[in-house]
């Protein structure tokens, strides 16, 4: 008795002693300086506190010391290979550092001790690990531009054969890390041999946890599911499918390997785990990750966008996107919209699904996503041979639409209330600007593709438009009074680098130009619809006009949220009259494409701050029209229990409201084309925008020529 107490007294004494002397070179490594201690003595310190080196029987007190023993020195290994990343210490202290380094991983082997953790059961001890490898599997592939050979055999080990649970988590989470940090460094070279690695085993793993056939993935959902790692094992396999897709990006025209195309090849998979995964937030992911697929984006809130999105895209890339598309719209086309559930908005107290009218407010991420992978599809769809089969593939189109109109009704109460189908865009996506600019695109894409198509006249094509909600004359007046019809703001659009909206604007005002007449159309359903929604707010503060109806002063509506700035500079070298090398931005310098944006931002704002004199002039005068809604009195016609009132000498209400609407945009437009011809004759435009001056100038005579013949009736 008397001997196990004394050995009990010598492992916490030896206990205490590796905390001390683990402690001892942390300290020194935040201080950047040696110590005392040689670097082969570190080495074994480490190396013991990873193993737990606690002989003895007191194990009630040792294994809560085991472990801890076990932090500290995955840590103190994390730190001495990340500070010799840096190249930011003293040269004594690196040489320390890399003696520590050299004695730990050529002589004592500690990278199998290392993923050796990765099936312990104390998860923070697995992340640990997976953490220390990772930074540790970099490094060596800086310094000798090669896989660490045990952490490559362990990990392929465990894609071809282990099931959900820590192992395969943390060769998942390790594997995802080094690849983030080599492609935000843009190490394509180290990337293409990280991936040649586990080209193979990848594909093993997702065939098995995500097989390609959908009756067969939505079985392996089921089956996976009872497990209590599933969850976390699916969401960790979609990170890294995330950024297997984010490095495809990078490679350009050269070779792709099969594991980078792993989003495509079971996006079916993915789909029947965004209808059958019994967690939500495994749910929500997989749709996250589509949407990002289709758009284009995946990795951009990890890498660097202007070295992973420029690139020319690999040889597959057209039909990976067709394949997508494809297995999206043959999802829906079997009911897939209506498996998918949709929770309430999360708020400090969780959240919980959706039931009936209850008053909720719906998850809008989840219908924002599901709407744009919807669209998105539709438009790689149309682009493709099998797409443009004439009426019924507008056929197809329609219906697709009316499949999203239906879903989106069934979660938000807005969208149920709304009188105009148009509306839609705007009151789901107004506030994620780059999601709106991608959707508005997407329909106008649907729309020229559906007039094209169909073999119908114009004033019919626009109303089957609205009746779908795909007018894209509502969603450019929608987007203009969302902000006030501020042409400040879409100047901000125009030189910011976040969204799409430059190609859509292109592609917009290029079918304005046609189709004036269709926008002043659409100028009197915006308006009516929007002065209506006024008088319903404003009944109960109306005035009375001599008595008998309310009389109620028209003001055009601006207390939408403004949409926020921020958008992606695109290419649009297909515009009329252009010359395609100076459609680029032009930096000067070496300066880049964002940079320059954020020097011309900073300018732009002193320069704009009064509008031309021309314009001034323009406002004020927006229409030729007798009482006209620039009268403070004028009045408008109000509807009540079915019948209908007028107050005296009051103007026919969709004439007004047209001719408002129409000269608003009109010189919103203009105001936003004098802007961009003085920063530009400034050089203070980021790229050039001659093509796009171009298209506003002929919308501007096209406004013109509509007020003159107006004038000549």
């Amino acid at each position: 008795m008397e001997q196990q107490t004394t050995e009990s007294c010598r492992d916490r004494a030896a206990v205490r002693e590796l905390f001390e002397r683990l402690t001892d070179v942390y300290s020194c490594l935040q201080t950047e300086s040696c110590s005392r201690q040689s670097a082969a003595e570190v080495a074994t310190v480490i190396s013991s506190g990873l193993c737990g080196g606690l002989p003895g029987e007191d194990r009630d007190y040792c294994h809560d010391n085991s472990v801890e023993l076990t932090y500290i020195s995955v840590t103190l290994v994390e730190k001495i290979t990340s500070s010799l990343m840096s190249q930011s210490l003293p040269p004594a202290v690196a040489s320390y550092c890399l003696d520590i380094h050299r004695v730990l991983f050529q002589d004592m082997d500690l990278m199998s001790q290392l993923v050796h953790q990765f099936r312990a059961e104390d998860q923070i001890i697995s992340h640990l690990a997976a953490k220390t490898v990772s930074t540790c599997v970099f490094y060596h592939l800086h310094q000798s531009c090669s896989v660490s050979p045990v952490w490559e055999q362990k990990c392929v080990q465990v894609f071809h054969s282990s099931h959900p649970g820590p192992e395969l988590d943390a060769c998942l989470w390790s594997l995802t890390e080094v690849l983030k940090r080599l492609l935000k460094g843009a190490h394509q070279e180290l990337l293409g041999k990280l991936l040649a690695a586990f080209d193979s085993s990848l594909s093993a793993l997702c065939s098995r946890l995500l097989p390609e056939e959908r009756t067969e993935a939505e079985q392996s959902l089921m089956d996976f599911s009872s497990s209590r790692h599933w969850g976390t094992t699916l969401c960790l396999l979609l990170d890294l499918l995330e950024a297997l897709s984010a490095s495809s990006l990078m490679c350009g025209s050269g070779v792709c390997l099969q594991s980078q195309r792993l989003i495509y090849i079971h996006s079916s998979s993915l789909l029947a785990a965004v209808s059958c995964s019994s967690q939500y937030f495994v749910k929500k992911r997989a749709l996250l990750l589509l949407k990002r697929a289709v758009l284009q984006k995946a990795g951009e809130d990890w890498a660097l966008g202007e070295e992973l999105f420029a690139g020319i895209k690999y040889g597959h890339f057209s039909s990976d996107m067709s394949s997508l598309a494809h297995s999206v719209l043959t999802a829906v086309a079997a009911n897939w919209l209506q498996s998918i559930q949709v929770d309430s908005a999360s708020f400090f107290g969780g959240s919980r699904q959706i039931q009936g009218d209850g008053g909720q407010k719906a998850d809008c991420v989840m219908l924002r996503a599901v709407s744009l992978l919807l669209l998105k599809s539709m438009e790689l769809h149309i682009q493709t041979a099998a797409g443009s089969a004439g009426v019924g593939g507008a056929t197809e189109v329609c219906g697709c639409l009316q499949s999203l109109w239906g879903f989106l009704k069934t979660y938000s109460i807005q969208l149920t209330g709304a009188s105009h189908l148009c509306c839609w865009v705007s009151l789901l996506f107004g506030e994620q600007d780059d999601d709106m600019m991608e959707a508005a695109k997407a329909l106008l894409s649907v729309f020229l593709h559906h007039r094209l198509r169909s073999g119908l006249d114009d004033s019919t094509v626009l109303e089957a438009a609205c009746a779908s909600g795909c007018n894209p004359h509502c969603h450019f007046l929608l987007l203009l009074q969302s902000v006030s019809f501020d042409h400040s703001i879409l100047l901000d659009f125009l030189i910011s680098t976040e969204t799409c909206f430059l190609e859509y604007f292109v592609r917009y005002l290029k079918y304005l130009r046609a189709d004036w007449q269709g926008f002043t159309a659409a100028c009197g359903q915006i308006g009516v619809s929007d002065s209506h929604l006024s008088l319903q707010k404003s009944l109960a503060a109306s005035l009375t006009c001599k008595g008998e109806p309310h009389r109620v002063e028209f003001q055009p509506t601006g207390d939408v949220s403004p949409v926020a700035a921020g958008l992606r500079l695109v290419e649009y070298d297909n515009s009329d009259e252009s010359d395609p090398e100076s459609m680029d931005a032009q930096d000067e310098a070496g300066t880049s494409r964002c940079e320059n944006s954020r020097f011309s931002a900073l300018d732009v704002k002193q320069d704009i701050r009064e509008p031309p004199a021309s314009v001034r002039q323009q406002q004020s005068e927006p229409c030729h029209s007798a009482g006209s809604l620039s009268q403070p009195d004028s009045t408008l016609e109000r509807r009540a229990g079915g019948s209908s009132q007028t107050c005296p000498n009051m103007a026919p209400l969709s004439g007004q409201v047209t001719c408002e609407t129409s000269a608003r945009a009109a010189v919103c437009l203009s105001e936003l084309r004098e802007v961009v011809t003085r920063l530009h004759t400034k050089k203070l435009f980021p790229y050039n925008p001659s093509s796009l001056l171009k298209l506003l100038a002929q919308v501007q005579n096209c406004s013109q020529q509509s007020q003159l013949s107006h004038l000549n009736k």
